[in-house]
């Protein structure tokens, strides 16, 4: 529970406060789990009972980081068969070790892009909701849902029990019933498979493989319970379909068109795109220990990453919000490394650093729907702050070495401190 008489006053420090404006020099005051005070230089704050904590020289001020396509409950695996073997409470304490990796990195909240099997995510954030667990703020996926034949479905017809960390449904009648079960179990997301996939060799990532009434259907249910959607979509058919149906976080769009451009613009006041290219750039230029040069080009990654960063500079110049972050805890995005998406947005999508630190921050918290109390340093915002050794601004890349990070807060409260 957040103490309310807790005070910390962070002093002689830069404030990146992720407006969007440039840094300053300044104070921020913290009571209980909200900023309650943010003084420029020359300005003091009040300091009676306050918790001082210095930054002295080179130590920025910013907002934890918000990772959007979190999959908490799998462990830098490349073996999707496997996850579906693991015994639900191994299962469980692996997604608890997750949680606090990613809050010792500077993650203080989630948006979860699927668990490995239904309940992981729910009880995960549940227990940190208590302050049972050190986790970020948390919100819950279902598995994927996908179809026959689609992504995460492992079965044969000679071995058709294999599991992975989908859950298979067929037809507007089942996807009903399922998104209702899942609802029951208390997720916040419901995320479904829309397209295919660069691994599903029978459905690659330019087909759309969940039909209109399935997805409706499950839709349908959500909205109905207030619930919110996310979709794995990276044709371009599938994108509209996202648009169609009223699903937040629309995840990858490597292949959106003109036509579903123009949809996303139409509602950028509601909608995000988290295009997670970390992956695809990685297995294009630096994947040579996972797949041969024959299998990139097989697959095709370089060409998608092409169509992925072409698509987001349109989204950017359309004001359609980029979210930062996703697929890591893959073999080769393995958990912790999730702020190198910064990097990749700057390297191959000509971002601004300022842009691509925002796609971790505001939007990020815009995305978690709490655009004007996360994501931000600023009064009446919640206190998940960062304090960094370094300029984040400048080089992005500091905000991968963990040692980096002197102070960790989470709603007010100290995770890490070491200054």
């Amino acid at each position: 529970m957040t103490d309310p008489m807790n005070k910390h006053l962070f002093t002689n420090i830069t404030v990146l406060d992720c407006s969007g404006d440039e840094p300053f020099k300044g104070e921020v005051l913290v009571e209980g789990n909200e900023i309650v005070a943010v003084a420029r230089e020359g300005e003091s704050l009040q300091r009676d009972g306050a918790e001082i904590i210095d930054g002295g020289d080179g130590m920025t001020l910013m907002p934890g980081l918000v990772e959007s396509h979190a999959h908490l409950s799998i462990e830098n695996t490349d073996d999707l068969a496997a996850l579906g073997r693991i015994p639900p409470e191994e299962h469980t304490l692996l997604t608890m070790r997750n949680a606090r990796l990613y809050l010792d990195h500077g993650i203080t909240s989630c948006i979860s892009a699927a668990s490995a099997k239904p309940r992981l995510d729910v009880v995960i954030r549940n227990a940190i909701e208590k302050g049972e667990i050190p986790g970020p703020r948390l919100l819950a996926a279902t598995p994927w849902l996908t179809v026959t034949s689609g992504l995460g479905d492992m079965r044969t017809l000679h071995m058709p029990e294999v599991q992975s960390m989908a859950l298979v449904a067929d037809g507007p009648e089942e996807y009903r019933r399922l998104t209702r079960e899942l609802i029951r179990e208390g997720v916040d997301i419901i995320k479904l498979v829309i397209s295919g996939d660069s691994f599903v060799p029978h459905a690659g990532s330019e087909t759309t493989i969940m039909g209109e009434e399935e997805i409706a259907a499950a839709a349908e249910v959500a909205h109905a319970h207030g619930k919110r959607l996310s979709a794995h979509a990276r044709s371009a058919e599938s994108v509209k379909r996202c648009v169609r149906h009223g699903i937040k976080v629309v995840y990858h769009a490597n292949y959106a068109d003109k036509e579903a451009l123009d949809m996303l613009e139409a509602n950028r006041d509601w909608i995000f795109v988290s295009p997670n290219i970390g992956f695809t750039a990685i297995a294009a230029y630096e994947g040579s220990d996972w797949f041969t040069e024959e299998q990139v080009k097989a697959m095709g990654f370089r060409e998608e990453l092409e169509s992925a960063v072409k698509g987001i500079k349109e989204l950017m110049k359309r004001g359609v919000r980029v979210l930062g972050g996703g697929d890591y805890g893959f073999m080769i995005t393995p958990h912790g490394q999730n702020a190198r998406d910064l990097d990749h947005f700057i390297q191959h999508c000509g971002m601004t650093n300022m842009e691509s630190i925002l796609t971790m921050t505001k939007n990020g918290g815009e995305a978690m729907d709490m655009p004007g109390r996360l994501g931000q340093v600023k009064q009446g915002f919640l206190a998940d702050l960062l304090l960094v050794k370094g300029d984040p601004l400048s080089d992005p890349k500091v905000l991968l070495d963990r040692e980096n990070l002197r102070v960790i807060m989470k709603d007010g409260q100290l995770h890490k401190r070491s200054i």
